[in-house]
């Protein structure tokens, strides 16, 4: 009986060996197909104007053998690891410390977000990065209101940062208006955008409804760069004002913050200052999308992602959620495009391509679609990430490729999955066969 168990365990065995190699196999020979061009051969205008071109075996080889290495590992890790549950996987002071981990993640980031300028005060270039998280995370909460959520594929979300951005120039560069003014206004338009994108899609689901999304944010990029009368077209808009202090500017003038406070002016100031000002927007983003989700309209956005059919079936009106979900994300959108415009002091078409969409909507789903702690977790990998591999050109792209491929392998509901629904049982209830039985219930 030994030996027969033996002889019939070793073939399963040699298939599971040549079924892993035969995989490894077919992605290096993926790899080297996609990267004979990106890297094995490369082809630049020389100074007459003649293509030039060199080639890079060496690193395409070395490239092809990492994906045909990892390809090995990683199979050998899945089946080292099987189906086996987490909770017999991991040991039981593990988990609680995990929990405890889980819980005491947030208020410390939070923490040290309200000290990265006390911190890094004289470090303009961490602060600039901080600032751009922040945007990053604002967007990230915003989209995942429509994504994460409702459940609504939206490839065009560009599109309403793009209404902030030009709605808070326009109205500030043609009207004098100031930024606090201009920041309630430039919400309203984009979630009226929203409004307005919703109804063409009400009937539409899936890849159709990415699709209408995507075309959206063309249509609106399109618009801006030919409408050049009143967006200035390519060109776009200069010279726009920058947020105050209850009314103070943030100059070296006798009129400025500093001067009525009689300290040295810096121009750290202003960083510092558009730093809390975009942290503020973005926890506000989070208080009102967590007290969103315990109200109705967040249990019906629940229960249209889960299905749209039972949706339907429970009464609820399925026009009226999708259009509050396309109307409460493109506000946060519309006032991160604002905030977007201030800092920057000049904004054109070129910033609202569809890469930024693409990117936004990476991190809601490599965050964990529905998790507002994934979203932040995300963003400050994804563009902290992008900053910490600048200096490899575009060997960075193939990292955060190759990061995306290993996190949808390992964690494909994101790095913290969450979705549960709001409200639900916490303990089962027991019915009795009375009440079950035929004509009773």
């Amino acid at each position: 009986m030994t030996a027969a168990s033996v002889d019939l365990t070793q073939p399963s065995r040699r298939e599971a060996i040549a079924f892993i190699f035969k995989k490894a196999l077919i992605s290096a020979l993926v790899a080297l197909v996609l990267f004979s061009l990106m890297i094995g051969i490369r082809t630049e205008a020389g100074p007459t104007g003649q293509l030039v071109f060199w080639t890079r075996f060496n690193d395409l080889a070395t490239m092809v053998g990492i994906v045909f290495v990892g390809s090995i590992v990683i199979e050998l890790l899945r089946q080292w690891w099987g189906p086996t549950p987490v909770a017999s996987a991991v040991p039981a002071s593990a988990q609680r410390a995990l929990d405890f981990a889980g819980k005491a993640i947030p208020p410390l980031l939070l923490i040290f977000t309200f000290l990265v300028p006390v911190i890094f005060y004289d470090q303009r270039y961490i602060l600039d990065l901080g600032i751009l998280v922040l945007t990053y995370v604002m967007l990230g909460w915003g989209l995942n209101v429509v994504v994460g959520l409702a459940g609504l594929l939206d490839l065009g979300y560009v599109a309403f940062y793009a209404v902030g951005a030009y709605s808070y120039a326009l109205l500030s560069t043609n009207f004098g208006l100031s930024f606090w003014v201009c920041l309630p206004l430039a919400g309203i338009l984009a979630a009226f955008w929203g409004v307005l994108l919703g109804f063409p899609v009400l009937r539409l689901r899936g890849d159709y409804l990415a699709i209408v999304t995507l075309a959206f944010g063309e249509i609106i990029r399109l618009v801006i760069i030919n409408w050049q009368s009143l967006t200035g077209g390519p060109n776009g808009v200069s010279g726009i004002p920058r947020p105050s202090f209850f009314g103070i500017p943030l100059t070296p003038g006798e009129d400025g913050l500093a001067a009525k406070l009689g300290i040295e002016f810096s121009p750290t100031h202003r960083i510092v200052f558009l730093f809390y000002v975009i942290l503020a927007m973005a926890l506000l983003t989070n208080w009102v999308t967590i007290r969103l989700r315990r109200l109705p309209i967040g249990r019906a956005w629940e229960a249209l992602r889960e299905d749209e059919v039972a949706c339907r079936a429970l009464g609820i009106n399925t026009t009226t959620t999708k259009l509050t979900a396309f109307a409460t994300g493109a506000m946060f959108g519309g006032f991160a495009g604002a905030f977007f415009a201030t800092r920057q002091g000049f904004i054109s078409p070129e910033s609202f391509t569809f890469q930024e969409s693409a990117l936004v909507l990476a991190i809601v789903v490599l965050g964990g679609m529905g998790s507002q702690l994934g979203v932040a977790l995300a963003a400050l990998t994804l563009i902290g990430g992008f900053e910490l591999f600048r200096g490899f050109d575009q060997y960075r792209m193939l990292v955060f490729g190759m990061a995306m491929v290993f996190l949808m392998i390992w964690r494909p509901r994101g790095l913290i999955g969450h979705r549960a629904p709001t409200v639900f049982l916490r303990q089962n209830t027991a019915i009795s066969s009375e009440l079950a039985r035929e004509g009773r219930g």
